[in-house]
């Protein structure tokens, strides 16, 4: 491998390991205050999956820096501008409709990544992706069915459903954006391409929203840059709650 490239493969591996750290402590801030006692234990699973995954895939970029860093330390000691997870991530949670709206968006896509990042010719990345794409399918299947229920429900869910889309689909873009050193990871077959998963995905997007009688969403104008460290203010804030105890004790173990 040349530089240039483990600089792209652990730009990949920061991207993978931060979608799933942050979307994990986002599921996480539902605990005890879910709508049921079931939900709250399916959304703490699924947190608890997630954040799983992000130390597979920040342990390999630690090892990747070379400089030492392990996957606490990545997660807990950088700076919000140093993270790269995508800004659809980081959004908060608002009710269970917009919480269950993000989760459907993203992890549909991050199922149907993982499928094939299965077959990735890095054997550590595709080595992650084979365990968790198992873990994936139910986030994606839990949250589908949730949005069948609430937009094909009351009038009151029906509504809260249509305005959690309305909150995230600004953010779907980027799900779909590649920069030029990704473009070089998937010549060689260690990425996957982006963009060519945007029509299947479009497609159970649409079947699950025409089986809650939900409207499609209306285009609007992609907002993107957390690849690149652009991030909302909505990020710090999370960061300065998920940080907290390892910065004010950094010698402390458990």
């Amino acid at each position: 491998m040349t530089a240039g490239t483990d600089t792209a493969r652990l730009s990949l591996a920061l991207r993978l390991g931060d979608d799933a750290l942050i979307l994990g402590q986002r599921v996480a801030e539902w605990c005890g205050h879910a709508p049921t006692l079931e939900v709250d234990l399916s959304l703490a699973n699924i947190g608890l999956d997630l954040i799983g995954q992000a130390q597979h895939f920040l342990a390999y970029a630690g090892e990747l820096e070379g400089r030492g860093r392990d996957a606490d330390a990545l997660a807990f000691r950088r700076d919000v501008y140093d993270f790269r997870n995508c800004l659809l991530v980081e959004q908060p949670n608002g009710d269970f409709a917009r919480t269950m709206a993000r989760q459907f968006l993203f992890s549909t896509w991050q199922h149907l990544m993982l499928q094939r990042l299965v077959n990735s010719t890095d054997p550590r990345l595709a080595e992650v992706a084979a365990k968790a794409v198992k873990e994936v399918a139910y986030h994606a299947r839990l949250s589908a069915d949730w949005v069948i229920r609430l937009g094909d429900g009351t009038p009151e869910s029906r509504s809260r459903m249509i305005d959690g889309f309305d909150w995230n689909w600004r953010f779907v873009e980027e799900l779909f954006e590649a920069d030029g050193d990704e473009a070089e990871l998937v010549a060689t077959g260690v990425a996957v391409d982006r963009a060519a998963l945007r029509p299947e995905w479009e497609a159970v997007i649409a079947s699950v929203l025409a089986e809650a009688n939900l409207p499609a969403p209306v285009v609007k104008r992609g907002v993107s840059g957390g690849r690149t460290g652009r991030h909302s203010e909505h990020l710090g804030h999370l960061l300065s709650q998920m940080q907290f105890l390892p910065r004010a004790y950094p010698d402390a173990v458990w």
